[in-house]
């Protein structure tokens, strides 16, 4: 199970306060819970698998919690200052982590795949028919 301290040292900072090791552990449970809602019981899948999707979601999230870039730009006594924003500012979960916790996700019918333009489905296969 991962803990606060061990994101933590993954970022390579000091234990954190009570109000930071309090959200960092809300973000833990986050990531468990979409683990949970999209794969079932997380007991039942590989625990260092887990522990390594829920610190590397949590760490992403920390580093960047609301996916926002400010550039700044200044020209002699001028100066322009704006904001992107390209996420929504939750824990998120990526496909290649996806995929490491359930390999079968990367099929056709899984996260992360396409269908190439006009391949036709395998009918006979995916029916068991001789």
């Amino acid at each position: 199970m991962i803990t606060t301290d061990d994101v933590a040292v993954e970022l390579g900072r000091p234990a954190p306060d009570d109000a930071q090791a309090e959200q960092w552990q809300r973000w833990i449970e986050q990531a468990l819970y979409l683990i949970g809602k999209r794969l079932g019981d997380v007991d039942l899948l590989d625990q260092n698998d887990v522990d390594y999707v829920v610190l590397q979601a949590v760490v992403a999230h920390v580093r960047q919690p609301d996916n926002a870039t400010q550039v700044d730009v200044a020209v002699d006594d001028a100066r322009v200052s704006r904001r992107y924003t390209t996420g929504a500012g939750r824990v998120a979960i990526s496909d290649d982590l996806w995929a490491l916790l359930d390999p079968d996700l990367t099929t056709a019918s899984g996260v992360g795949s396409t269908q190439m333009f006009g391949e036709p489905d395998d009918l006979v296969s995916d029916l068991n028919w001789a």
